[in-house]
Parts: C-alpha cells; sequence; structure tokens
C-alpha cells in the first residue's frame, strides 16, 4: 500500500459563532493535528477584518485559508464592506479559478447584519438561527450553542465559549484553548 507515501492528515480544529443582543461572537479552539500527533496548542484560527467590521474563521489547511482570507479582503474592499456580495464573488471565485479549487477550507464569517458559511463547493449559507460551527468538533459545538441559545440568557460571547469547551470535552481534534472576538 502507498499509505506510508501519503501526506499526513492534518485534523481538527472547531469554530463555533453566535449572534445574540446585537453582538457577534466567533470563538475557535488552538490544537493542531498532524496523524494522532498534536503539534500545535495555541493557533489563531479566527480574525476580524474589513476594518474590524468583520469576523472570520476557518476550518482546514491554514495556508489555504490565509489565502481566502486575503482574497476575501480585497472582495469586501471592492464591495464597499457589502459581506454577502463579496462572499458570492469569492465563492464564484472558488469555484472557477483553477488554483483555488485546490483550496482546502470552510470559512465562517459575519458582521453586524449577517453570518455565512463559505466552502469552496459552492456553498453560500445564511443559517436559520444565529449559530453556525464547522470543524471536527463542529456538531458537538453547534449542539451546545443551539441549546443555550434557547434555554439561557448568557451573552452571544458566553454562549461560544461555553459551546467550544463543549466539544472539546468530546472531540479529539478541538482543545481548550479559546479564542474569542467579539463585534459590537
Amino acid at each position: 500500500m502507498a499509505r506510508d507515501r501519503e501526506q499526513p492528515q492534518w485534523h481538527g480544529t472547531t469554530v463555533v459563532a453566535v449572534r445574540r443582543d446585537g453582538k457577534l461572537a466567533l470563538a475557535s479552539d488552538g490544537q493542531v493535528t498532524v496523524g494522532d500527533s498534536v503539534v500545535k496548542r495555541t493557533a489563531q484560527k479566527v480574525r476580524r477584518m474589513s476594518g474590524d467590521k468583520v469576523l472570520a474563521g476557518y476550518a482546514g489547511s491554514a495556508a489555504d485559508a490565509l489565502a481566502l482570507f486575503e482574497r476575501l479582503e480585497k472582495r469586501l474592499d471592492e464591495y464597499s464592506g457589502n459581506l454577502p456580495r463579496a462572499c458570492l464573488e469569492l465563492v464564484k471565485d472558488w469555484r472557477t479559478d483553477r488554483a483555488m479549487r485546490r483550496l482546502e477550507a470552510l470559512l465562517i464569517v459575519g458582521d453586524a447584519t449577517d453570518l455565512l458559511l463559505v466552502s469552496g463547493t459552492g456553498d453560500l449559507i445564511r443559517p436559520d438561527e444565529d449559530v453556525l460551527a464547522i470543524g471536527s468538533g463542529g456538531g458537538y459545538a453547534l449542539s451546545a450553542a443551539r441549546m443555550l441559545l434557547r434555554h439561557t440568557q448568557l451573552p452571544a460571547d458566553e454562549i461560544a465559549r461555553h459551546a467550544l469547551l463543549a466539544a472539546a470535552e468530546i472531540c479529539v481534534y478541538t482543545n481548550d484553548q479559546v479564542t474569542l472576538e467579539v463585534l459590537e
């Protein structure tokens, strides 16, 4: 078998976004895993962009995500900060550009009014509720965030933090080193 000649599998991350009471919180863990080894515990997977008016987080290849962030920034400038339009154009580029088609990442992006999931398969999804999660622990974080939104009065940042920590207790590719950004 050619298995040992393949590139090592990079796993893991969890990113969760929650909007409540006019605030958007985006949280991620810091773990980077290659195969069955943790190679970094404090990676930064969320960032501010477009003059601190947009939050973005990624799951997948860091280099690919950074390339996508750069293109998204350009599109945000081009469309005067209109996040849905900039993301639509990014998705079009991602689907049609030969080099970009190979990029392996998922993005969550949000601003004062919009929250979107962006993928290279052509997905541009606005969730039904004000919560999104991606990555290996995304399902766990999404469930926790939805329940906290429905059954508590916690602010968005606390919901995002607790949802991420819940995922870290279950998903071996998610740790408890939380990076949190908030837009008010």
